[in-house]
């Protein structure tokens, strides 16, 4: 079982101590589950229930989207009303207005799928990467293809796959399936 902080990797915040107040430090334990393409990064459950009970502040059992950019203020991500909205319309996938558990969970899931294709941890998914990923699972892609699939889910045409364009594209995949 790996470890990975999901501080570091969502928001970028390093795990060195300071002299200034810097926000929790939660790690969170990867569990690998078995399948029959590969092996896929699963978030620890139990640890999430933790993550997520620090978001929701109020104990109701869900996160608003109050709490939820409190959340991101509090771990160093000071984002502005319109992004915090944006981020949250994409983990709410039924639109009740409210992040549930199950919908964290996904989130967590998708966030984990993500690193798996980031090899070289710059929080984004080339086509060389995604080549490599899709190798490693024993299918064969060649790069221009590899290109094609980034370019259909490239949204600002950088060449490669953000974290948000990533999880539009399983928010997407998610709804239709």
């Amino acid at each position: 079982m790996s470890r990975t902080s999901f501080l570091n990797f969502q928001y970028g915040l390093s795990n060195r101590k300071s002299s200034q107040k810097s926000p929790p430090q939660l790690s969170i334990s990867m569990e690998r589950k078995n399948s029959s393409a590969s092996k896929v990064m699963q978030p620890n459950v139990q640890e999430m229930r933790s993550v997520f009970d620090k978001f929701d502040t109020n104990k109701d059992g869900k996160i608003s989207r109050q709490e939820y950019k409190a959340a991101l203020n509090l771990l160093g991500k000071g984002v502005a009303e319109t992004e915090a909205a944006k981020s949250f319309q994409f983990v709410d996938t039924d639109g009740d207005g409210f992040i549930d558990f199950k919908e964290f969970m996904e989130m967590m899931k998708g966030m984990a799928a993500f690193q798996v294709f980031d090899l070289n941890g710059d929080k984004k998914i080339d086509a060389e990467e995604l080549m490599e990923v899709l190798r490693r699972m024993g299918e064969r892609c060649s790069l221009d293809a590899c290109r094609k699939m980034i370019r259909g889910v490239d949204a600002d045409g950088d060449g490669s796959v953000d974290m948000d364009e990533f999880m539009t594209m399983m928010t997407r995949t998610m709804k239709v399936t």
